[in-house]
């Protein structure tokens, strides 16, 4: 999944950039609030973690101006400010979460998984489908009790499918979800890995629209 990190401090942006990318998240780091509103303006983000105390734009205006732009992605900040009427205020300036710096790594995950997960309606962690089980947290699969090993491109790609069940993503919106800045994109990238997970997990699972893109059909097992 890829995410939006603004933080203008260098030491702390590079330890969580380096951190979320180890617990699977694909992540795109900006160190000012004007840098963070354009990127939130131009890409489809799963998430974004916004540091409040940013140069050139104040990160609670960047919050402000998502929400009246209407963008819909799960921002959680993350900040110095403890404050309670600065909370109030986060959270009244539509922040999904609010958490006070220094924050555990494995909870800020934890935290985000939460976030996007409630954002796509799934009310647990674990997704299924058919016979499929995927665990964000743990980064595993299962088929039918057994486990399958994937690469990263293939369980993120997974896992943007089964977070939007019953909805056609395109591929220019799933190499959004599997690659952050810098990181070179084939032409047949997608097309590849969804041969991949097809060969793995057989070829009734994901679907194509022709001209459109892939779509993992919404069952009653993918809501469980």
């Amino acid at each position: 999944m890829r995410i939006l990190l603004a933080e203008d401090d260098p030491l702390l942006g590079d330890g969580l950039q380096a951190g979320l990318r180890l617990h699977g998240f694909q992540v795109d780091w900006v160190q000012d609030g004007e840098a963070a509103e354009r990127e939130l303006r131009a890409q489809d983000y799963g998430a974004a973690v916004l540091d409040l105390g940013l140069p050139k734009r104040d990160g609670m205006d960047v919050l402000a101006m998502a929400r009246r732009a209407g963008l819909t992605l799960p921002i959680l900040v993350l900040t110095a400010r403890d404050a309670v009427p600065d909370r109030i205020k986060g959270l009244n300036q539509g922040a999904d979460d609010y958490v006070i710096k220094p924050v555990d790594l494995d909870e800020l995950a934890a935290r985000l998984r939460a976030l996007i997960r409630r954002s796509h309606g799934q009310p647990v962690e674990h997704l299924r489908a058919q016979d499929v089980a995927l665990d964000p947290a743990s980064r595993t699969v299962l088929q039918a009790g057994e486990v399958v090993n994937l690469s990263g491109r293939e369980f993120d790609l997974l896992h943007a499918l089964m977070l939007n069940a019953g909805r056609v993503l395109s591929r220019e919106q799933l190499e959004q979800h599997l690659y952050s800045w810098g990181q070179e994109v084939e032409s047949n990238a997608v097309e590849v890995h969804v041969h991949h997970l097809r060969r793995k997990l057989g070829n009734g699972l994901i679907q194509t629209v022709r001209g459109v893109g892939y779509i993992l059909p919404k069952t009653a097992a993918s809501q469980a």
